[in-house]
């Protein structure tokens, strides 16, 4: 999967469409910018992505911001990356949440039993 690299003067419904594309196919993407105006971009066309992928496909993505260094030409320079994953959704989260809660209990009460 190839990062989806973002200028200042990329236009933000094509990197929207870029973004849901590799999220359909990969199940994620890595958006990378350098420099106020590109991040500016990339965040407008993830919340474009966002709508995309909900009225479509119903994902719902979450975004990660992280530093990272590149190279370019010859450079070390800092980039915001952004990782776009799909995102659980609150109540498939809560159900995940009492299953092992309910398997932590069921451990305990197995412990508590009093060997004969």
């Amino acid at each position: 999967m190839d990062i989806i690299k973002v200028s200042a003067n990329s236009r933000t419904s094509a990197v929207a469409g870029a973004i849901a594309g590799v999220v359909r196919e990969h199940g994620r993407a890595d958006v990378q910018a350098i420099g106020a105006g590109a991040v500016n971009q990339a965040v407008k066309a993830l919340v474009l992505a966002v709508g995309y992928l909900r009225e479509r496909d119903e994902i719902e993505i979450a975004c990660v911001p992280e530093f990272v260094d590149v190279e370019i030409e010859d450079k070390i320079r800092t980039a915001i990356r952004l990782v776009v994953e799909p995102r659980q959704s609150a109540s498939t989260a809560e159900v995940d949440e009492v299953d092992e809660l309910d398997q932590l209990d069921q451990t305990a009460e197995s412990d508590d039993l009093d060997p004969l």
